[in-house]
């Protein structure tokens, strides 16, 4: 076997991305990081390294490579290929939004203020 695999087939493989063509359009857009440095997709990946990926919302996931995959696996045999780094998520970021009732129209201004504060989010 080769000492390293393209990062693209290998975030495909370990189910980080749906499709290889996702897996690459994420590496074009800077959205994974080898090592703290933006990835191209056809870069090798070997044992050891630090994937660093993220997606909408701005979740992010730290990945280490523990084991080099070439094909899709199954999803338990895919986490026994990566040792996931991720800290748990904020619960209060976590937490879903809350829902008005129905009929009550469009939240205020004074109200949209006050769920922006809530959310952690600066009101302009």
């Amino acid at each position: 076997m080769s000492s390293g695999v393209r990062l693209d087939v290998w975030l495909w493989s370990v189910r980080a991305y749906p499709t290889r063509s996702a897996a690459t359009a994420a590496c074009r857009a800077g959205h994974v990081r080898r090592g703290g440095v933006p990835a191209k997709a056809a870069q090798q990946v070997s044992v050891g390294d630090e994937i660093r990926l993220r997606f909408p919302g701005g979740r992010e996931r730290h990945l280490v490579v523990t084991e080099l995959l070439t094909r899709r696996v199954g999803a338990s045999l895919a986490r026994t290929a990566y040792e996931d780094l991720t800290p748990a998520p904020d619960p209060v970021l976590a937490a879903p939004p809350p829902r008005r009732d129905r009929g009550t129209g469009r939240p205020t201004k004074k109200e949209r203020r006050a769920l922006d504060r809530l959310r952690g989010r600066s009101s302009s």
